[in-house]
């Protein structure tokens, strides 16, 4: 089987500003190409508050990728929130909402939580009202019971520690990061951020 994998972090800018692309690389891909989401976990658990200067930096980032690709940011989140180092727990919100087959819809909800309405999602009460929005879509099907339990199990810790060992062992280029493994094969890829068709053409050669 060739497997694409997607190293991100769900509270990684870069990862944001690459979603549109992302997204279309998706739609375009051939059908025998399975997508593999890898949680990366930029930031380990804190409970400290984010310097100024890393604040700054950050704020500096977003700045840069909404001025290069025109993506759309909320900067309230530095006035109205504090800030810390800390992306594990949104990653175990997407490997908890992973287990029922709803990464995808957990990495949505925390994005634009994050960028867009400027919710702190390093907070374990956000990711949970985050959860139980998409919960309250019966199409989607999310069981928030289940969540729940699962958010906070030692069954969920170790998979958050393979996903996060699996993406050093993958790459060592950041995220997001797409690593194609293909007949036994890992390839790197070039991550541009600006044309989906690129990444597909490339793919499809490797392939042939």
């Amino acid at each position: 089987m060739t497997t694409l994998f997607y190293i991100y972090d769900p509270m990684c800018s870069w990862c944001w500003g690459y979603r549109p692309v992302w997204d279309e690389i998706q739609q375009q891909l051939s059908s025998h190409v399975n997508v593999e989401y890898v949680a990366g976990g930029l930031a380990a658990d804190s409970s400290e508050p984010m310097p100024a200067s890393q604040q700054r930096m950050i704020q500096q980032h977003w700045h840069t990728i909404e001025h290069k690709l025109g993506t759309k940011f909320n900067h309230d989140f530095w006035r109205d929130n504090i800030p810390r180092r800390s992306t594990y727990n949104a990653c175990r919100a997407v490997i908890a909402a992973k287990i029922q087959g709803l990464h995808i819809k957990m990495i949505d909800a925390i994005q634009r939580g994050y960028y867009l309405k400027a919710m702190n999602p390093s907070d374990s009460d956000i990711l949970l009202k985050l959860a139980e929005e998409i919960a309250e879509d019966r199409e989607v099907g999310l069981n928030i019971e289940k969540f729940k339990e699962d958010f906070i199990s030692d069954e969920l810790e170790l998979k958050l520690t393979k996903e996060i060992s699996l993406a050093r062992q993958l790459s060592s280029q950041g995220f997001p990061s797409l690593v194609l493994s293909h007949q036994g094969q890992l390839k790197q890829l070039l991550i541009d951020y600006q044309n989906a068709q690129a990444t597909v053409s490339l793919i499809e050669a490797l392939l042939d």
